[in-house]
C-alpha cells in the first residue's frame, strides 16, 4: 500500500476525531499559527492557500479568482493573507465553490461574501444543511447565492468549471473538474468534494459507494486536487515540484495514484457498508 493510500485511510476516518471538541487534535487544528503554511503555486493557474489540515485553493482566470473552500474562524485569515502574499487581490474573488457544508470548508464563506463581494456556490442539499443545526460546530451562515447542479457549469472568462454531485459525505457534495496548465500544457484536474466516511447509515453509505464508482468511470482525470492536503500528498508533492528539473514530469500529474486512491476509497466504503448493514440487522 503506497503512502498516498495510507494517508487517505487516516484522513477518511480522522475528520470525525478532529471535529470532536474533546479530541487533542482540536486545539492544533484551530490554531492559525500552528496551521499556517506559506501559500504556493502548483500550476500556472492554481495556487494553494489552505492550512495544514484543511485545504483551500485559488484558480486564477482572466476575469478574476475562483476560491475553493474558505477554512473557518481565524484560519480564514490564512486564505486571505495567502492570496495577497501571492500578489493577487481578494477583492478579485468572483466565486467561492463550497465543496460541502461542514464548518471547516464553509465557515469562512460569510466573511468572504461580506468583505469581498464574492458569490458562493453550493448544492441545494448542502444549502439546506446551512439552515439546520450544524453537525459539528456553529459557523456564520453564508447568504444563499447560486446552486451547483449535477453536470452544471460555471464560466469565468476563458475558464470553465464542470460540477459533479457526489453525495455521501454530506447529502450534496459538490465535486469539480477543471483544466490546469503546466507551462501552458493542459491537464484535467478534479476535486472530490467530500471524501471522509464520518457519517452513518446504510443508505448514505450506498450513496457514497455510487459516487465513488461514478468517479471511477471518469477515466480522463490526471490531477487530484484534494480539499484536505493529506488526501493527495499535497505538501510532499510540492517539495518535489520545487526540486523538479527541466523536462521532468509535474509531480501533481499522477493519474495512476488518483485511480488507486479511488479504488481504496471504494474498498473502505464497502467494508463500512457491511458494518452498517450488520448494525441495522440486515
Amino acid at each position: 500500500m503506497n503512502r498516498t493510500i495510507k494517508l487517505a485511510l487516516i484522513f477518511s476516518f480522522g475528520l470525525f476525531l478532529s471535529a470532536n471538541p474533546s479530541a487533542q487534535e482540536l486545539s492544533e487544528n484551530d490554531d492559525p499559527e500552528f496551521q499556517r503554511v506559506a501559500p504556493f503555486q502548483v500550476f500556472d493557474n492554481l495556487y494553494y492557500v489552505g492550512a495544514k489540515w484543511v485545504a483551500a485553493w485559488v484558480l486564477e482566470t482572466d476575469q478574476g479568482l475562483i476560491l475553493f473552500d474558505t477554512l473557518y474562524g481565524d484560519l480564514t485569515d490564512i486564505v486571505i493573507d495567502g492570496i495577497r502574499e501571492l500578489g493577487m487581490d481578494p477583492n478579485d474573488i468572483r466565486y467561492v465553490v463550497v465543496t460541502h457544508a461542514h464548518y471547516d470548508h464553509i465557515g469562512g464563506a460569510r466573511r468572504i461574501q461580506e468583505e469581498f463581494g464574492a458569490v458562493v456556490l453550493m448544492t441545494e442539499e448542502d444549502w439546506q444543511m446551512v439552515d439546520e443545526d450544524p453537525i459539528y460546530r456553529e459557523y456564520p451562515k453564508p447568504m444563499r447565492h447560486l446552486l451547483v447542479t449535477d453536470n452544471g457549469t460555471v464560466n469565468l472568462g476563458r475558464t470553465g468549471l464542470r460540477f459533479v454531485k457526489t453525495p455521501g459525505h454530506t447529502p450534496g457534495v459538490a465535486s469539480t473538474r477543471f483544466t490546469v496548465y503546466d507551462n501552458g500544457f493542459p491537464f484535467q484536474a478534479f476535486m472530490f468534494g467530500g471524501v471522509g466516511l464520518n457519517f452513518e447509515g446504510v443508505e448514505r453509505t450506498e450513496t457514497y459507494i455510487s459516487s465513488v464508482k461514478r468517479l471511477q468511470s471518469m477515466g480522463d482525470i490526471e490531477v487530484n486536487i484534494p480539499n484536505h492536503a493529506a488526501s493527495g500528498d499535497v505538501f510532499e508533492r510540492y517539495e518535489m515540484l520545487k526540486d523538479r528539473k527541466e523536462g521532468e514530469p509535474h509531480p501533481f500529474v499522477d493519474p495512476e495514484s488518483y485511480t488507486a486512491w479511488l479504488d481504496q476509497l471504494l474498498v473502505m466504503a464497502e467494508a463500512k457498508l457491511v458494518e452498517e448493514k450488520a448494525a441495522a440487522g440486515q
